[in-house]
C-alpha cells in the first residue's frame, strides 16, 4: 500500500487547483451575504481529485473496528450486532424524511411506532409508562432523578437531597446526581461484590431521595438482596432508581418493576441493538411505576393509533425539544418485533451462558477476584502470574494484533488491573472459542516473551498513543504550514 497516499491526512494529499466536483448551474439567482457574516479569508479546504478522496477514505475506513467485522467484548457496553433490517427500517424515506415540527396528522405511522415501543418497554420492564425523550443513558439518568426530585417536592418533602450510590456503580450515576443538584452518598460493597446491606442501614434517613442501583451490578453479579434493599429504601420514604445499562441479561429472567424499582432508564443503543461505538448514537428512555406518570417530561405523549389526539403530561420537566433520537427508537422497535415475545426471553439466558463459559475457561490463567456465577459480564484482575510485569493494558493492546477488540480495562475501580469482558448473546461458540484461545496464548506469551506483549500492538497502523496527552491536548484541526502554502 502506498503510505503516502493512504497514511496521511486528506490535507496532505491536497494540490492547488485540483477538483473533485462540479457545481450545478445556479438556478436561484445571486444574493449578497451581509459583510458581518462573510469570511475574512478563504476556508483552508483540501483540493483533491475524486479518485484520491475515494481511495483515501475507503482505505481509512478499513481501520475502523466494529461488531460487524470482529468480536467486541467491551464490558458494560453490550456491543451486540445490529441486524440490517433495523437499518433498512430506520432509513425508510417515510421515516427518515419526517420533520419533527410537522403536524401529528401527517405522521401517524411514526407516532404509532413511538407508542408501540413505549408499550413494549413497559411490558419488558414491568413499569407503567415510558418517555423516549432522553438522548442517552446518562441523559436518562438525569431525567429520572429530576422525576424523583419533582415527586418529593410535590409532597412538600424538600429536605430529601441525598442519593445513595454503590461504590461499584457506573461513573454516570454520581455525576447525574450532582448535575441534578443532589448530594451523593456512597454505600460499600461486600467482599462478594454486592451491596453491603449493613452499611446501607446506617445511611438511610429522611434526607434520602433515592438509591441508584444497577442489577446485575458492574461486576456482572446479580444483587440478591434487592427485595430487602427496596423495602428498606421505601420504608424511609425514598425511591429506587434502576440503572438500565445492564438490562440485557435480565430479558426473559426478571423485570425491574417487579423487583421494587420505581424509576429506570434503558439504554436502547445497548440492549436493543443500535451500534453506538465512538460516542453515539443513543437513546435513554425513562420509565416510571404507576403513580409517577404525571412527573414524566411535559412533552411526552401517548397517541392511540386510531386517533390523532395528542395527550400531554402535566409536568415542568423539560429534557429535549423533540421526542428522542427517532432513528434509534425505530431500530429498537424493529429489533423487539423481530424477536417477538417468545424469542426475546432467550436473550438474557444466552448472554449469561456465553459470559460464564469464557470466565470458567480462563480463570486458571487470569485472576478472578470473585469466583461466583456471573450474569452477562465478569471482571478479571489481570493475569494470574504478576511476576512478568505484563499489565491489563498490555493484554488489551496485544489482543489488537489478533483481530479482537479489547474488553473494558481498568474499570470498575474495585480492582487494580480490572479487565471486564462481556460477550453478547448472539456470538457463536466458534467465535468465543477463538477468543478464549487467543487470551490463553497471550497469557503464555507473557511468560515466554513478555516484551513482545508489553510492546504491542505490532500490526496496527500506529502503535500506542499517549492517552493522557490526547485527552489533555487534543488536536482536532489541521493547520496549514507556511512551507505548505509556498
Amino acid at each position: 500500500m502506498n503510505s503516502k497516499l493512504y497514511g496521511n491526512l486528506i490535507f496532505e494529499l491536497s494540490h492547488e487547483g485540483r477538483r473533485g466536483y462540479s457545481l450545478p448551474k445556479n438556478e436561484f439567482g445571486r444574493y449578497d451575504i451581509p459583510d458581518e457574516l462573510r469570511r475574512r479569508e478563504d476556508a483552508a479546504l483540501p483540493e483533491c481529485d475524486e479518485m484520491t478522496v475515494v481511495r483515501h477514505y475507503t482505505n481509512h475506513s478499513g481501520n475502523n473496528f466494529g461488531v460487524n467485522n470482529g468480536f467486541y467484548p467491551l464490558g458494560s457496553c453490550t456491543m451486540k450486532y445490529n441486524p440490517l433490517i433495523n437499518e433498512e427500517i430506520a432509513a425508510m424515506p417515510e421515516f427518515a424524511c419526517l420533520h419533527p415540527l410537522q403536524p401529528a396528522s401527517t405522521c401517524r405511522g411514526a407516532i404509532k411506532a413511538y407508542d408501540g415501543l413505549q408499550k413494549a418497554l413497559s411490558e419488558i420492564s414491568g413499569l407503567e409508562r415510558f418517555t423516549l425523550n432522553p438522548f442517552a443513558g446518562a441523559h436518562g439518568e438525569l431525567t429520572g432523578l429530576m422525576i424523583i426530585r419533582s415527586y418529593h417536592i410535590s409532597r412538600g418533602d424538600t429536605k430529601r437531597t441525598k442519593v445513595i450510590v454503590p461504590d461499584s456503580a457506573h461513573g454516570t450515576n454520581p455525576a447525574s446526581a450532582a448535575v441534578c443538584g443532589l448530594d451523593v452518598v456512597e454505600v460499600k460493597s461486600t467482599a462478594d461484590g454486592i451491596v453491603d446491606v449493613e452499611d446501607l442501614k446506617g445511611l438511610l434517613d429522611d434526607t434520602v431521595a433515592a438509591m441508584m442501583m444497577t442489577n446485575p451490578n458492574t461486576l456482572g453479579l446479580f444483587e440478591q438482596n434487592i427485595p430487602e434493599i427496596a423495602g428498606m429504601v421505601h420504608e424511609c420514604g425514598a425511591l429506587m432508581y434502576y440503572d438500565g445499562a445492564n438490562l440485557n441479561p435480565m430479558l426473559g429472567a426478571c423485570r425491574p418493576g417487579d423487583m421494587g424499582f420505581d424509576v429506570m432508564h434503558i439504554n436502547l443503543h445497548k440492549t436493543f441493538s443500535t451500534p453506538h461505538g465512538g460516542g453515539g448514537p443513543g437513546d435513554g428512555p425513562v420509565g416510571v411505576r404507576k403513580g409517577l406518570e404525571q412527573f414524566l417530561p411535559s412533552d411526552n405523549f401517548v397517541c392511540d393509533a386510531t386517533s390523532s389526539d395528542k395527550h400531554t403530561v402535566d409536568s415542568d420537566i423539560f429534557v429535549g425539544a423533540y421526542h428522542g433520537n427517532f432513528a434509534v427508537i425505530l431500530r429498537a422497535y424493529a429489533y423487539i418485533l423481530t424477536l417477538g415475545r417468545e424469542n426475546i426471553k432467550r436473550v438474557g439466558p444466552l448472554a449469561v451462558l456465553n459470559a460464564n463459559y469464557i470466565k470458567e475457561s480462563l480463570k486458571d490463567v487470569y485472576e478472578l477476584p470473585i469466583d461466583a456465577p456471573c450474569m452477562h459480564e465478569f471482571v478479571f484482575d489481570g493475569l494470574r502470574d504478576k511476576s512478568t510485569g505484563v499489565t491489563t493494558m498490555d493484554v488489551a493492546k496485544r489482543l489488537l494484533d489478533y483481530g479482537y477488540h479489547a474488553p473494558t480495562i481498568y474499570f470498575p475501580l474495585l480492582f487494580h488491573e480490572s479487565l471486564m469482558i462481556e460477550p453478547a448473546e448472539n456470538e457463536s461458540k466458534e467465535t468465543i472459542d477463538g477468543f478464549i484461545a487467543v487470551m490463553r496464548k497471550i497469557a503464555e506469551e507473557s511468560v515466554a516473551c513478555p516484551e513482545e506483549v508489553k510492546s504491542a500492538p505490532h500490526g496496527t497502523p500506529i502503535g500506542r498513543v499517549d492517552d493522557v496527552l490526547a485527552a489533555k491536548h487534543p488536536v482536532v484541526t489541521y493547520k496549514v504550514l507556511k512551507s505548505e502554502k509556498a
